[in-house]
Protein backbone atom coordinates (compact mmCIF):
# COMPACT_ATOMS: atom_id res chain seq x y z
CA UNK A 1 0.00 0.00 0.00
CA UNK A 2 1.21 3.49 -0.85
CA UNK A 3 0.19 6.47 1.27
CA UNK A 4 -0.27 9.85 -0.42
CA UNK A 5 -0.92 13.21 1.23
CA UNK A 6 -2.76 16.11 -0.39
CA UNK A 7 -4.06 19.51 0.62
CA UNK A 8 -7.61 20.49 -0.35
CA UNK A 9 -9.23 23.84 0.37
CA UNK A 10 -12.86 24.89 0.59
CA UNK A 11 -14.07 22.10 2.90
CA UNK A 12 -16.00 23.11 5.99
CA UNK A 13 -18.04 20.13 7.21
CA UNK A 14 -18.55 16.39 7.24
CA UNK A 15 -20.53 16.52 4.01
CA UNK A 16 -17.50 18.12 2.33
CA UNK A 17 -15.28 15.30 3.58
CA UNK A 18 -17.78 12.72 2.36
CA UNK A 19 -17.91 14.25 -1.13
CA UNK A 20 -14.11 14.28 -1.45
CA UNK A 21 -13.89 10.73 -0.07
CA UNK A 22 -16.44 9.42 -2.57
CA UNK A 23 -14.68 10.97 -5.57
CA UNK A 24 -11.20 9.82 -4.52
CA UNK A 25 -12.39 6.32 -3.62
CA UNK A 26 -13.69 5.98 -7.20
CA UNK A 27 -10.11 6.23 -8.55
CA UNK A 28 -8.66 2.84 -9.55
CA UNK A 29 -6.62 1.20 -6.80
CA UNK A 30 -7.69 3.52 -3.97
CA UNK A 31 -8.33 1.49 -0.82
CA UNK A 32 -8.85 4.17 1.85
CA UNK A 33 -9.31 7.93 2.15
CA UNK A 34 -9.02 9.97 5.36
CA UNK A 35 -10.07 13.64 5.33
CA UNK A 36 -9.21 16.15 8.07
CA UNK A 37 -11.55 19.06 7.35
CA UNK A 38 -9.96 21.66 9.69
CA UNK A 39 -6.49 21.26 8.17
CA UNK A 40 -7.56 20.37 4.64
CA UNK A 41 -5.27 17.37 4.74
CA UNK A 42 -6.38 14.34 2.75
CA UNK A 43 -4.57 11.03 3.11
CA UNK A 44 -5.11 8.39 0.43
CA UNK A 45 -3.92 4.79 0.59
CA UNK A 46 -3.72 3.02 -2.73
CA UNK A 47 -2.27 -0.06 -4.37
CA UNK A 48 -0.17 2.00 -6.79
CA UNK A 49 0.95 5.56 -7.38
CA UNK A 50 -1.81 7.99 -8.35
CA UNK A 51 -1.54 10.50 -11.17
CA UNK A 52 -1.76 14.02 -9.77
CA UNK A 53 -4.10 15.06 -12.60
CA UNK A 54 -6.52 12.29 -11.58
CA UNK A 55 -6.48 13.40 -7.94
CA UNK A 56 -6.99 17.04 -8.96
CA UNK A 57 -9.92 16.08 -11.22
CA UNK A 58 -11.57 14.03 -8.45
CA UNK A 59 -11.24 16.83 -5.90
CA UNK A 60 -12.58 19.40 -8.36
CA UNK A 61 -15.46 17.09 -9.30
CA UNK A 62 -16.37 17.05 -5.59
CA UNK A 63 -16.46 20.88 -5.72
CA UNK A 64 -13.25 21.75 -3.87
CA UNK A 65 -9.82 23.14 -4.69
CA UNK A 66 -6.79 20.86 -5.00
CA UNK A 67 -3.81 22.72 -3.51
CA UNK A 68 -1.15 20.04 -4.11
CA UNK A 69 0.70 17.30 -2.32
CA UNK A 70 1.26 17.48 1.42
CA UNK A 71 3.82 15.94 3.71
CA UNK A 72 2.55 12.92 5.61
CA UNK A 73 4.81 13.66 8.57
CA UNK A 74 2.85 15.18 11.44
Amino acid sequence: MIEHGYTVSGMSCGHCAQSVTEELTALPGVAEVDVDVPTGRVTVRSEAALAEDDVRAAVEEAGYTYEGTASLIS
